[in-house]
């Protein structure tokens, strides 16, 4: 009877954990204001933004830094290291021309659309100057494809996504007292 006890309390612990999926190396969680939103990298399509992107996730280096540009319909940008740490040397007036200690990134385009939910990083003039900053779509933007470097896709939590905070339409979409990436984390 003990026998059988043990391969009962066992079975129920491998069954237990089978039902848990493994942790993803490959999703990053952003905590928000309202919940959640995670999202599927796609190391794939572009390798080095997307372990540029997980490098600073893993340092929380994204935690507590400002959506510094949102346009309504558009897009809500952050990721600025440099100055949108709002726990930190925040600068509003310089939040999004900012990186991080890390060098710029080469272009990675692909024929990925820029649709809906999609993560896209931010760049200047030069295409290969992407390095920390990301925006997520809140709708399609066909005019962006193959001119930035796709690198993901909300999976879950859009809706939370959709309540950041929008800025000024006369100011380029700059955001007073903006919304905050909470917590990034990679593989949760």
């Amino acid at each position: 009877m003990n026998i059988l006890k043990t391969f009962a309390v066992g079975l129920l612990i491998v069954l237990g954990l089978a039902g848990q999926a493994a942790a993803d190396p490959n999703q990053l969680t952003i905590q928000l204001k309202d919940g959640p939103v995670v999202v599927q990298l796609m190391p794939d399509v572009a390798p080095q933004h997307v372990a540029r992107i997980k490098e600073l996730a893993a340092k929380g280096a994204y935690d507590n830094v400002a959506f510094h540009r949102v346009i309504e319909g558009f897009m809500a940008q952050t990721g600025d290291v440099q100055f949108g740490n709002m726990e930190k040397d925040f600068a509003p007036d310089r939040a999004g021309t900012g990186g991080s200690d890390l060098p710029d990134l080469p272009a990675e385009f692909s024929d990925v659309p820029f649709a809906r939910g999609v993560l896209g990083m931010a760049r200047s003039q030069d295409p290969n100057s992407a390095n920390s900053q990301f925006f997520i779509m809140f709708a399609p933007g066909d005019f962006l494809n193959g001119q930035y470097t796709v690198v993901g896709k909300v999976v879950s939590g859009m809706e939370n996504v959709d309540k950041i905070k929008r800025g000024d339409d006369s100011n380029n979409g700059s955001v007073t007292d903006p919304d905050r990436m909470i917590k990034v984390t990679v593989g949760k």
